[in-house]
């Protein structure tokens, strides 16, 4: 009798069986999917705009998905189509959208909103299918493959979007998968299947996450250039990992040795370039890494001198401390892209705290926290990384002794005749590198400067400070009866009028405020200050300015907060004046308001009565702000006022911008409304540097306009205005290398108040021009109270003892 298998054609087997079952749904899921990716194109399309080139990328992605999906399941074992099946079908349609939003960017601006909302939905839905697979029990080897390369394709398409603000390198977290593969199909061993493994979801969860928060916009560049990096090392790790693991499983002997002479090789790259990097974004050009570093050549002088143990003891040691001069390496980074100096290792910690609180406004607490684990992760990681390539690198060097030895006696020669004539392939970068050397050396000395700093300022701070023994009676006796108001703008800096592209703009827009103010009775003059600070951190300059102290890192502004030393607001209040403080920026009680500065009133976002939208960092338009301090503080009979007003219109990310409107529509702010939609938004204006410095002019126009215009509109005979820069903006306006020097204007229509200042020689209208005088900022408040007090005019003209200059205490420029 002839028995019939299970296999035999003449009868159909269980699977082929289950397959005819299945066929219909699967056709289903191939229809439905289809709609459903025309259905998030047309939304697409409706709500954020699709052109033609988005509507052929998303239709051929859900297409391609829903096809590969189906093809998937008839040829599997189990040809059906489960719950997780689905949700991973509708990961892919949406997925389809962020295509077609991705190719629509090339040609036309990045709809930022709709590319965040829908990628956080797909990524919300990966944590959905697993459930439903395990639940329903019908978890599957082919489902995790199909679930796996959704995400690694949404990962490529937001590693692209990103990549346009951030440079191209973040693309390789997109392609990394896609290496992988090629690798597997010319190294067979690397196809093998991997066992699961847990981490290997947290850190693909992990890309999408940062990916998706870059994209947004909302971190800071520098923040989210970070949680970028960090998340590409954690993916290098867990494909290191995996490629470690199937090399130990299936590499053949000479896979091995190709290995092996790799990973060395990259492990020479890596600490050659660590100990060659520099320390300023600015310097990374191809010649600059064309060097030999010294450093590297004394550590394997030493290894083939060293027996084995005490050699991999002192590799680790070493592999550690050039880790940690990685890390230092990228603080100083930051620090000059945001505030124009090295990081301080002593004085600068402090500043992690405010620049935490600001990352957390901007994204939320939780996400913050998250951001800031992931970074420290990812340093950690880099140090052993970098460790364990020194033990690498020494490990081998003492293996293959007589061809280290002959390397090394060559390198040795090079770079000795190379030291010798001073060669250089670009300025700045002697290819007899000792980078490393002198970093470390810097170090040293800033921290032994750090050290002994707080006792030099406690002594400026606690010792005798003449105009604190001005009397009342005496003290600013040439403004009695003006209301004088000392108003920032925030990032108004000598960029922005003198020596750029921007300039000519800027300019004009002065020239026609110093004529609106010639026509309306008022005149100005004009010079030039030294910030201490660049970039950012604006308190430093408000309290220079208030203290006559040269406040310059934020360890300083704290002990100055907690003396007593006698401030400008201190001075108006002691000689009758109501002294306010007016900082839309304040989410509350700011206590050194009251505990220092001694105001009589502080203002912040919550206590001015407005009710219209946000602008980026500003919480209300610096026309709201004027027109809400004159409500408030300026209504006819007033006692006189001395008031600090800090104007943020022009805080980075400067999108998007508000426009004036008539003064008398102001109202409660919800004028502005309409505002935010009208103008881009910082995402896409930070994709082009042109037009990040487009915004940054308009900005400091309008607020510039919107005091000159508030100066004509208050009609109070009695203002003096105080019109000064904080600092120059950040480096992606000013460039590299730039000065310190802020505008500083003085508005008034009392001639006496400019026959007192004739000593200053301070130049006519709002643009002080380059000849304009230029002192430290810590010296206004000497300055000003010395020209308008009847009894310290011989301690204006000369700092007493409690009033270190900023020359004397951190070398500040002067002219």
């Amino acid at each position: 009798m002839h028995t019939i298998h299970p296999a035999d054609e003449s009868t159909p087997s269980t699977t082929q069986l289950a397959s005819k079952d299945a066929l219909p749904t699967i056709r289903l899921a191939a229809i439905l999917g289809l709609l459903a990716t025309a259905a998030v194109l047309g939304v697409v399309a409706a709500t954020a705009g699709l052109g033609v080139a988005g509507w052929i990328v998303g239709l051929a992605t859900g297409s391609a998905a829903t096809a590969l999906l189906a093809a998937a399941r008839m040829r599997s074992d189990e040809p059906a189509i489960h719950p997780a099946d689905w949700v991973t079908l509708a990961r892919s349609v949406l997925i389809a959208g962020v295509a077609g939003l991705v190719a629509d960017s090339f040609s036309r601006p990045l709809s930022v909103t709709a590319l965040v909302t829908i990628s956080a939905v797909a990524l919300a839905l990966d944590a959905v299918d697993g459930q439903a697979a395990r639940r329903t029990g019908t978890a599957t080897p082919l489902g995790g493959r199909l679930d796996g390369e959704v995400d690694a394709f949404l990962i490529l398409l937001l590693s692209i979007a990103v990549s346009e603000k951030y440079g191209s390198w973040v693309l390789a977290i997109g392609a990394a998968r896609y290496v992988f593969l090629l690798a597997g199909f010319l190294m067979p061993w690397l196809a093998a299947p991997l066992p699961p493994r847990y981490w290997r979801k947290v850190v693909a969860a992990v890309q999408g996450i940062v990916l998706t928060v870059a994209a947004s916009g909302v971190p800071a560049r520098p923040v989210g250039m970070i949680a970028v990096a960090v998340a590409l090392l954690l993916l290098i790790e867990s494909f290191g990992r995996d490629v470690i693991w199937l090399y130990r499983a299936g590499a053949g002997s000479r896979t091995r040795t190709v290995l092996r002479v790799g990973i060395t090789v990259l492990a020479v790259v890596l600490v050659w370039f660590d100990l060659i990097a520099p320390n300023r974004a600015w310097q990374f050009t191809p010649a600059a890494v064309v060097r030999i570093p010294v450093e590297a050549l004394v550590l394997v002088a030493v290894a083939l001198l060293l027996p084995p143990r005490p050699r991999k003891i002192v590799a680790a040691v070493a592999g550690v401390l050039f880790g940690v001069m990685t890390v230092a390496k990228i603080l100083d980074i930051l620090f000059f892209e945001e505030i124009d100096r090295a990081f301080n290792p002593v004085l600068d910690w402090v500043s992690i705290g405010p620049a935490l609180g600001v990352v957390q406004d901007a994204i939320g607490t939780v996400l913050a926290n998250i951001v800031l684990g992931l970074l420290a992760l990812g340093l950690l990681l880099l140090i052993v990384i970098i460790a364990a390539s020194a033990i690498r690198i020494t490990t081998v060097a003492a293996r293959h002794r007589r061809g280290a030895v002959r390397a090394l006696a060559g390198l040795a020669a090079i770079w000795g005749l190379c030291a010798g004539l001073s060669l250089q392939l670009v300025a700045g970068s002697p290819v007899a590198s000792t980078s490393a050397t002198g970093l470390a050396v810097a170090q040293v000395q800033a921290t032994r400067a750090g050290l002994s700093d707080p006792r030099v300022f406690v002594q400026s701070t606690g010792s005798r400070d003449p105009q604190a023994a001005v009397p009342a009676s005496g003290v600013l006796t040439g403004l009695r009866g003006k209301d004088v108001i000392i108003a920032f703008v925030e990032s108004y800096g000598q960029v922005a009028v003198q020596g750029s592209s921007m300039s000519p703009g800027v300019d004009t827009v002065l020239r026609q405020g110093t004529a609106s103010l010639a026509r309306a009775g008022w005149s100005a003059q004009s010079a030039w200050l030294t910030s201490p600070t660049f970039g950012g951190i604006s308190w430093l300059a408000h309290s220079t300015l208030e203290s006559g102290l040269w406040i310059n890192t934020n360890q300083r502004y704290n002990e100055l907060l907690s003396s007593s030393r006698y401030t400008l607001s201190d001075a108006f209040k002691k000689a009758g004046w109501h002294t306010v403080a007016d900082d839309p920026s304040d989410t509350g009680a700011w206590p050194p308001g009251k505990t220092f500065y001694h105001y009589d009133q502080l203002f912040n976002r919550k206590n001015v009565g407005y009710q219209g939208p946000s602008f980026a960092y500003a919480a209300m338009p610096d026309q709201y702000v004027l027109s809400a301090f004159q409500r408030n503080e300026l209504a006819p009979g007033h006692k006189p006022v001395m008031a600090e007003i800090d104007l943020v219109s022009s805080h980075t990310p400067w999108a998007p911008l508000p426009r004036l409107v008539a003064w008398n529509k102001v109202g409660n702010g919800s004028v502005f409304d309409p505002q935010p939609a009208e103008s881009q938004y910082a995402a896409t204006v930070w994709r082009n540097p042109n037009t990040v410095r487009k915004f940054y002019a308009q900005s400091i126009k309008y607020t510039l306009r919107a005091l000159t215009q508030w100066v004509t509109e208050s009609h109070d005979p009695n203002l003096v205005l105080i019109m000064l820069g904080d600092h120059q903006p950040h480096t992606a306006v000013s460039g590299i290398g730039p000065t310190h020097e802020v505008p500083i204007s003085i508005v008034s229509r009392d001639p006496s108040v400019f026959k007192q200042i004739a000593s200053w020689h301070w130049q006519d209208g709002l643009l002080p021009g380059p000849s304009a005088p230029l002192k430290p900022m810590d010296a206004f408040r000497n300055q000003l109270l010395g020209a308008f007090s009847t009894t310290s005019s011989q301690t204006a003209s000369a700092r007493g003892p409690g009033s270190t200059s900023a020359t004397a205490v951190s070398g500040a420029p002067g002219r």
